[in-house]
């Protein structure tokens, strides 16, 4: 396994307990989350008295780690949550975390018990007690505890397993876009545009798009300020265009349409378009080019960026069209500006 896909990499595991905690409250699940070889990375959230007192006993808890171990192999093979039956007929969740089709950990959930007797035909029970086993004599020496277990619908099961897989999901994703984006951040900012292989392990394109939008925003904002500005004029606009400026700004390496922007601010193209003219005092073409213009300006005269690089990291479409653009406004081309401006 690389490094890049250890979990404790990919996921901060502080943050990580705080909501697992959460929502074995509110599913009334308890929860643990494992690395690949099984080995518990968090505490065990929401854990009741049964299971607990099961765990503590060695020789009762390789039936769990049992069950732990295969429930976690079938979420992997299946690539989805997997519902499964203990030893002891209580319900478990195996949800597996996967990057780039490797197994790097799973969340496990359950200890419910289950209201549907017909469900329990359809789950497997993966783990069988011998009958002469000493775990056959837990469910009449911990029966109080075992009747303490919640129970759940099998319905109510279903709905929260495809929960947490989807939560999984996006909660690596979000990980692995913010990791990667300050590892290439930091690379872009040593100057060091050579990017080792290993770096990308694991990573998606929509991750690669991702990373490459906000370090461009990045590298813009190092360069331009936040105040908006009309014709040299600073201005403030209405609660109902704000959305919409915040955006242009948020958002500098975007080719952003006007369709965009007045479904950002919930409202009509046509309504946007007036509103936008009345407050701004020039339609929205004309604002969004001139801004991207005096952006380029400001990168010219602070950062030895190439035109191209230039047209790339603020949404033109071509080179050719960001130089048209820029002599419409500043009646010289980004090249000239740029030698006129340090010979100056």
């Amino acid at each position: 396994m690389s490094k890049n896909l250890n979990l404790n990499k990919v996921i901060n595991l502080e943050k990580w307990v705080g909501l697992q905690e959460l929502l074995a409250i509110s599913t009334k699940l308890a929860m643990i989350t494992v690395d690949y070889k099984g080995n518990p990375v968090t505490k065990h959230s929401g854990c009741n008295r049964f299971c607990k007192s099961v765990r503590s006993n060695p020789e009762l808890e390789k039936y769990c780690q049992k069950c732990d171990s295969r429930g976690g192999l079938e979420a992997v093979r299946l690539n989805s949550a997997y519902i499964y039956l203990c030893h002891f007929n209580i319900v478990e969740i195996a949800i597996p975390i996967i990057i780039d089709g490797k197994y790097i950990g799973a969340i496990m959930a359950g200890q419910v018990k289950i209201s549907d007797p017909n469900a329990l035909d359809i789950l497997e029970q993966i783990v069988i007690i011998a009958k002469k086993s000493k775990a056959k004599n837990v469910l009449e020496d911990f029966k109080e505890y075992y009747e303490e277990l919640p129970v759940l619908s099998y319905e109510e099961v279903k709905k929260t397993a495809n929960m947490l897989f989807s939560l999984c999901n996006y909660v690596v994703e979000e990980a692995l876009d913010k990791k990667l984006i300050l590892e290439m951040y930091k690379k872009t900012i040593k100057k060091e545009f050579e990017i080792d292989p290993d770096t990308l392990v694991g990573y998606t394109m929509k991750n690669m798009e991702h990373v490459k939008k906000e370090i461009s925003n990045a590298l813009i904002n190092a360069y331009i300020g936040e105040k908006i500005y009309s014709n040299g004029v600073e201005i403030t606009v209405s609660n109902t265009l704000k959305p919409a400026i915040d955006y242009i700004y948020k958002n500098k390496s975007e080719n952003i349409t006007i369709q965009k922007m007045a479904n950002v601010c919930h409202i009509s193209e046509s309504y946007f378009s007036r509103l936008f003219t009345k407050e701004i005092g020039e339609n929205f073409s004309n604002f969004s080019s001139r801004l991207k213009v005096e952006w380029a300006k400001s990168i010219l005269e602070e950062k030895n960026m190439s035109i191209n690089e230039i047209s790339d990291e603020l949404g033109f479409s071509e080179t050719g069209y960001f130089i048209k653009v820029f002599k419409k406004y500043e009646g010289l081309t980004p090249a000239v500006y740029r030698k006129y401006f340090k010979e100056n």
